[in-house]
């Protein structure tokens, strides 16, 4: 299977990227950068091999040859921008949160991603949202509207083009994983940091259900677009730890 990852300096992005770095099933990955990816992001050795880069600097539209490019993978793990809009202005969080995503969709199937699929093969297309997204729109939190919107319209985008099957999951509170201290000291300014470290503990032991960590989160993630939970087109919180917990991987 051939991996598109866009995304792939976030927490969420980069793990799925080493995940699918891991698994044989996983036969290439390219990924869909602004820039190079950083030199403090620990790969394995081997990684370049299965690797390739495109940098393209506006994701809000693709020239023909670099959407034939990336219309060459099996699915897309979409991982860009943020959870919660943290302050952003919503014209700017609606860019990223919603245009992007769609902008890439359209570049994907005039590019011929989901031509000739089986409906059992789609294109598949992973959307990070969030656990309150809001398709209604009808949320008083501005980025639970924006995530509910894209949501809401990537489903019907799928629906009017069965080659291209969108599947949306909904993490709820994760952080830089512990494993690469690297990943904590760029992903996170100190005073997110400082709220990771309170309300990672908090949750994990108190809400379990609003808190995943990052072998679940990437875990069930990978599992998705590779298509071993076809049917299922939107993924709580708890589906995703379920999916995590099926697969033997512990909180």
């Amino acid at each position: 299977m051939r991996l598109l990852v866009a995304g792939a300096t976030g927490a969420g992005g980069l793990n799925v990227y080493r995940a699918a770095l891991a698994d044989p099933t996983v036969t290439s990955i390219t990924l869909l950068l602004r820039r190079e990816l950083p030199s403090w992001a620990v790969l394995p050795a081997d990684a370049e091999a299965k690797t390739t880069t495109i940098i393209h600097s506006d994701f809000s539209s693709y020239p023909s040859d670099v959407a034939s490019r990336l219309a060459q993978n099996d699915a897309c793990v979409w991982a860009v921008g943020m959870s919660a809009s943290g302050g952003v202005k919503e014209a700017d969080y609606t860019r990223v949160t919603y245009e992007y995503p769609m902008a890439i969709v359209k570049a994907l199937k005039d590019a011929g991603a989901g031509e000739g699929r089986s409906q059992d093969k789609p294109f598949r297309f992973v959307y990070f949202s969030g656990e309150l997204a809001d398709p209604t729109e009808k949320s008083g939190q501005m980025w639970a509207r924006v995530k509910g919107r894209t949501e809401k319209h990537l489903s019907e985008f799928s629906d009017e083009n069965p080659g291209i099957q969108v599947h949306s999951i909904r993490p709820s509170f994760f952080a830089p994983s512990r494993e690469f201290p690297e990943d904590k000291k760029h992903q996170r300014g100190a005073g997110k940091n400082i709220v990771d470290s309170i309300m990672g503990p908090l949750l994990r032991v108190g809400l379990p259900s609003y808190y995943t960590s990052l072998p679940e989160l990437t875990t069930a993630t990978l599992a998705i677009a590779l298509g071993k939970y076809p049917n299922q087109y939107l993924f709580r919180n708890t589906d995703l730890k379920k999916i995590a917990k099926e697969l033997g991987v512990k909180a």
